[in-house]
């Protein structure tokens, strides 16, 4: 079996997750506006190739993403699947009922309100994994407020299993100590470039039995193509990561891998990382990231990787 239709299990449940799982940020217009037909094209390609796990949000194209991600897939192929999505963003409409706009809101009102909206685009009866997304500068009311009223959807089967969705370690760690969720989406913090992620984050979901989804292994872009103008983490570049970008690529050629397959298959040498959650805007991104997932690489090189440039 290929590498990327590998399952792995969700802590303390029975859901299972393919080891590459699809994004949908992209297909919602994360950067460029993607055609509705290319988007479903995106989507019937994955589940071809046996991909079997679906993240989406509100925040991706205010909706636009969920809508298409359910549209896409439709109630009976969403059945046989793991669908993620995620609480704590409202969508503001105009007067014509235009989404305009996302609000933070991780009151249980806004999280009940959240789901019913995600579930209204989608035109699903349920999804599998709720993360509270990004709650940055509303941690205690996240884990005090948002996290239990979740946890009481859970309890009445509404949903399987809660987790945090971040692009930084400490809140979630707070999550992992202080809560009982199941899995931790962390984005850009485990990568070629940033491994921030393992001295606090992975300890604690490896002691607490919690999963770990992997987002961003590209860094937003620039381990996907490390040129001037690449963004890292969503903003250009500084210079000195394009420069450490580089050379890692220059080591790699040695051994004939490709950067792109030592970015999306690197998370995966750490014990607590069940999933790597990649975007595609097309089927051509979406086949190259299955092939770059798949490809072999040689553990002399991993290790004389990790050795050179200290990756633990």
């Amino acid at each position: 079996m290929d590498r990327h239709r590998e399952v792995r299990a969700i802590a303390r449940t029975d859901l299972e997750l393919t080891r590459l799982g699809l994004g949908t940020a992209p297909i919602g217009g994360l950067y460029t506006d993607v055609p509705e037909e290319e988007a479903f094209d995106v989507i019937n390609c994955a589940l071809a190739n046996g991909i079997r796990y679906f993240d989406t949000a509100p925040a991706y194209g205010l909706g636009l993403a969920e809508y298409r991600l359910g549209k896409g897939l439709g109630a009976t192929r969403a059945k046989l699947l793991t669908i993620s999505s995620k609480v704590g963003r409202l969508i503001v409409k105009d007067s014509s009922g235009v989404a305009i706009d996302a609000t933070f809101d991780y009151t249980p009102q806004g999280i009940r309100r959240s789901m019913e909206e995600s579930l209204t685009r989608m035109g699903l009866p349920r999804i599998d994994i709720a993360f509270i997304h990004d709650p940055d500068d509303y941690a205690d009311e996240a884990i005090h407020s948002a996290y239990p009223e979740l946890a009481r959807m859970q309890s009445a089967g509404m949903i399987t299993a809660v987790g945090v969705g971040m692009n930084q370690c400490a809140i979630p760690t707070r999550f992992i100590n202080e809560t009982d969720i199941n899995v931790v989406l962390i984005a850009g913090r485990y990568t070629l470039l940033d491994q921030s992620a393992a001295l606090e984050l992975f300890p604690a979901a490896l002691k607490r039995d919690v999963s770990i989804v992997i987002g961003g292994v590209y860094n937003s872009g620039i381990l996907a193509n490390p040129v001037p103008g690449a963004r890292y983490n969503y903003l250009s570049a500084p210079e000195y990561l394009i420069e450490r970008a580089i050379e890692i690529r220059e080591f790699l050629k040695r051994w004939n891998v490709p950067l792109t397959a030592a970015a999306i298959q690197f998370p995966l040498r750490h014990p607590a990382v069940t999933s790597i959650l990649t975007g595609a805007r097309s089927v051509a991104e979406l086949e190259a990231n299955i092939r770059d997932f798949n490809c072999e690489i040689p553990e002399d090189c991993w290790q004389e990787l990790e050795e050179r440039y200290f990756l633990p």
